[in-house]
């Protein structure tokens, strides 16, 4: 092994420690479990199965296309997400860029939301995983109490999982990946035998709008075309998530960045060919977008239910390991918050168990989070919750792109580290205006006021606190631990004059 490619562990424990803090978390995630954390979190096959009903209703099979544009945009913003992950290896992500180069008072809301919109994400990830794989797969009838108490269970099991060893995290997120892949390539290739021997497939599709054709708002701002992006949007996204998970990583400068932008190039690429496939295959358009679960109703009138169930049983596994991956990128949310002192119960919230060398008390707390959730929340109430926490990605993805160019000039540049070059602002110029137009899709249709809202309280929710802090120990929001220009690029020297 060449020096090149020896893994650059200990200077980014170094790099830790000059920020104050102790390595407490292990390093056992390589280069492929990197990938597969940010995979997993995307888990293209799981979003497709979970919002091609809304394409269908709201665009019709036309509106697959609208991918293509979703997968660009936050391929560009991933391009941003990679700029920083390439100089800050830290859990908290975008809670320690902020803080460490704008302000904390600046990281601590970056902090609160990307802590509810994890938290959130893994409820609402783990009750699809409940109602629309698990109780179908087993035969289960559809009933919302029956899907809660599965969804609690889930839970339980993955904060067991999560709680017991990083490096098991690692093995089950890489296991999931390869299904998931291998589901879709062999769909694909299994439907496009079919259709070309049977000639049952129908290239029509591509360019029909089903069921909308007569919807008289179509082309109109929050109308059923611009609401067809809603698949690209809530699925690629979380590609972040490994770097929530930096001090977990070995030479987490490349790996980081690398799986960060590779996770969403081939989700991408990916989701694209699988829709495609999809929609040639529909044999009934009215019909499929009429029906519970599309794609699981396309799978079953080209290949039949034995393959259907081979589908679910896949897709069950990838939720699972989603899950598990959001559970764990938001325990490190709450531990990178907690040991900075700016999150409730900090002093218990930032322990590490010495064993298994995970934040136990923040995993629990998610796990809390989502119990309570399940149990007090109303079908309705719930269901806003989870359509609320849509938006807060995009918010946090605008923050992020706005403060790279805030202070991209007072950077360092790591030697051989992740870097766009010449190409850096305009690709964050782009990122910035592509961000601008998602939360436009995002708020302006009519029922997006009450998700909205949500999302308001949220913030107004963690402002008590951060005026708790402000009042009672506003020391942690004046000050960073260990050297503040740690990541600032070192002065020019001016050269000497005769």
């Amino acid at each position: 092994m060449t020096a090149e490619n020896v893994p650059d562990t200990d200077s980014a424990d170094e790099e830790c420690v000059d920020c104050g803090y102790e390595p407490e978390l292990k390093r056992t995630l390589g280069s492929f479990q990197v990938f597969a954390v940010s995979f997993a979190f995307i888990s293209v096959a799981v979003g497709i199965f979970a919002t091609y009903d809304d394409v269908l209703t709201s665009a019709g099979p036309v509106g697959i296309w609208l991918w293509m544009l979703a997968a660009v945009g936050q391929a560009l913003v991933a391009l941003v997400v990679a700029q920083f992950a390439a100089r800050i290896a830290l859990s908290g992500s975008s809670y320690q860029w902020a803080s460490r180069l704008a302000s904390p008072k600046i990281g601590w809301l970056f902090g609160w939301l990307t802590f509810w919109y994890l938290a959130i994400a893994v409820v609402a990830l783990d009750n699809a995983l409940a109602s629309q794989a698990f109780m179908p797969l087993v035969g289960m009838q559809e009933n919302e109490s029956t899907a809660r108490l599965i969804t609690v269970v889930i839970l339980i099991v993955q904060a067991v999982l999560v709680i017991a060893s990083t490096r098991l995290l690692g093995l089950i997120t890489s296991s999931a990946v390869g299904i998931e892949l291998a589901i879709v390539v062999v769909l694909v290739i299994a439907l496009a035998v079919v259709m070309v021997f049977t000639g049952s497939g129908d290239l029509g599709n591509l360019t029909s709008r089903g069921i909308t054709v007569d919807s008289p708002n179509y082309f109109a701002i929050g109308g059923g075309l611009m609401a067809g992006m809603i698949m690209g949007l809530t699925t690629l996204v979380g590609f972040d998530s490994a770097a929530n998970l930096a001090e977990e990583a070995k030479d987490p400068f490349r790996s980081v960045p690398r799986a960060i932008v590779a996770s969403v190039v081939a989700a991408g690429v990916l989701g694209l060919i699988f829709l495609i496939a999809l929609t040639i295959a529909i044999k009934d358009v009215p019909a499929v977008s009429n029906s519970g679960s599309p794609v699981a109703a396309i799978i079953r009138s080209q290949l039949g239910p034995a393959v259907e169930r081979i589908l679910l049983a896949g897709l069950a596994f990838a939720m699972f390991g989603a899950g598990m991956v959001v559970m764990a990128a938001c325990s490190r949310q709450v531990f990178a918050m907690a040991r900075d002192e700016r999150f409730p119960a900090h002093r218990l919230m930032r322990r590490v168990n010495p064993k298994t060398q995970t934040p136990v008390p923040a995993t629990i707390l998610i796990l809390a989070v989502g119990v309570v959730l399940m149990i007090a929340l109303p079908g309705s109430a719930l269901l806003q919750l989870i359509i609320g926490s849509t938006i807060l990605p995009a918010l946090i993805y605008g923050a992020i792109v706005i403060l790279y160019l805030a202070v991209r000039k007072r950077l360092e540049h790591k030697e051989g580290g992740f870097s766009l070059g010449r190409f850096e602002l305009p690709v964050a110029v782009a990122a910035l205006m592509w961000v601008a137009f998602v939360m436009f899709v995002l708020v302006t249709p009519g029922d997006a006021s009450v998700p909205v809202l949500i999302v308001v309280g949220l913030i107004l929710a963690g402002g008590i606190y951060f005026a708790y802090m402000m009042i009672f120990n506003r020391k942690v929001l004046d000050t960073e631990p260990g050297d503040v220009d740690e990541f600032a690029a070192a002065p020019a020297i001016p050269e000497k004059t005769e």
